[in-house]
């Protein structure tokens, strides 16, 4: 089992546990960093979606910030045990998590929520199904972050407004115009 460094925050340094799971990415530090510096440090008040967990780091990252709350959703048993494990580490009770598919949570999400994290797995369309659902997952004044494996400028009627690449990876920030 490897781990992931909180990079910001009140858990700044905190190692987090990270199941080895095919196909799983963790966002580097420094594109987080980067992320981060564009939403600000400071995220009291925002109710938070990881919709793709994985390694629930970008949703940690933002708890750590002061989200008000913090929701993380994973299909992948393994991953989901870690991300369960990471909350009893932590003093989190923003954190709520929910196992199952991504796509049916988005269908009813149980808030709006003002800031989201998308990090699909690669090569299955899911942004694209994804869409469909935004106007009901979204609050009014809503960013997207995104990462995937190639440029993502527009996402239903979000716009990137920034971003950048890491290797193979493009990752942006979306708002509606």
């Amino acid at each position: 089992m490897s781990r992931i460094r909180i990079i910001g925050g009140q858990w700044r340094s905190r190692l987090l546990p990270v199941a080895s799971v095919t196909g799983l990415r963790p966002t580097p530090d420094a594109v987080r960093e980067r992320l981060f510096n564009w939403l600000g440090q400071d995220l009291r008040g925002m109710h938070c979606l990881d919709l793709f967990a994985g390694t629930g780091v970008l949703g940690f990252e933002a708890a750590s910030r002061g989200a008000e709350s913090v929701t993380l959703v994973e299909r992948d048993a393994r991953a989901f045990s870690r991300l369960r494990e990471a909350v009893g580490q932590l003093p989190a009770p923003q954190v709520r998590l929910h196992r199952g598919d991504a796509l049916e949570f988005a269908a009813h999400p149980p808030r709006r929520f003002d800031v989201l994290f998308l990090d699909p797995p690669y090569g299955l369309g899911l942004l694209g199904k994804l869409v469909t659902h935004l106007p009901g997952l979204v609050a009014d004044d809503a960013v997207i972050y995104c990462e995937a494996e190639h440029a993502v400028p527009e996402l239903g009627d979000f716009r990137a407004t920034r971003e950048g690449r890491a290797g193979q990876v493009h990752y942006q920030l979306l708002e509606q115009p």
